[in-house]
């Protein structure tokens, strides 16, 4: 049986790692005790909510033409592979993450890990960006992922610099 992804499906699932990435880069700021690595983590917690808003606009200003095209997904992989992403196995949308912080990582153990989610993200919208219909939603998922690759330097250079 072949299932079929609508583009409000898969930008909900885009706007549900989002919020999780949030959340994780929130709550290990509320954990660090150092002011300046807090607000260096909320400012990137600010940057994955202006992503999920972006998803967001693009869901609203979706056409009807865009709105009624489907991705076809013969064996419901593709659906799998997203919701996985977004809600279990990883990158920066797993709740599972913000739930392992402890307050006990060092600013070094949250920014590696925060580098490895990010690099995983990027690897989710690579694959959204394929099924994703209208090419206008495919250019602003090209800027997200520009987006993920920044905040990647971004932790480096913070990591590098401890």
């Amino acid at each position: 049986m072949t299932l079929h992804l609508s583009a409000d499906e898969i930008l909900e699932i885009a706007q549900r790692i989002e919020q999780n990435g949030a959340r994780f880069y929130r709550r290990a700021a509320e954990l660090q005790k150092d002011e300046n690595k807090s607000k260096f983590l909320l400012q990137l917690a600010r940057m994955e909510d202006e992503h999920e808003r972006i998803f967001l606009k693009i869901q609203d200003d979706l056409t009807e033409e865009e709105r009624s095209q489907k991705a076809a997904d013969p064996f419901g992989e593709m659906k799998m592979y997203l919701s996985a992403m977004a809600d279990t196995s990883g990158g920066e949308g797993s709740p599972a993450a913000v739930e392992a912080l402890t307050g006990q990582e060092s600013i070094g153990e949250i920014l590696k890990k925060a580098i490895e989610l990010e690099k995983e993200s990027i690897l989710y919208y690579i694959g959204l960006k394929d099924v994703v219909p209208g090419q206008l939603s495919k250019k602003n998922i090209e800027k997200i992922i520009e987006e993920e690759k920044s905040h990647i330097i971004l932790l480096k250079k913070e990591l590098d610099a401890l």
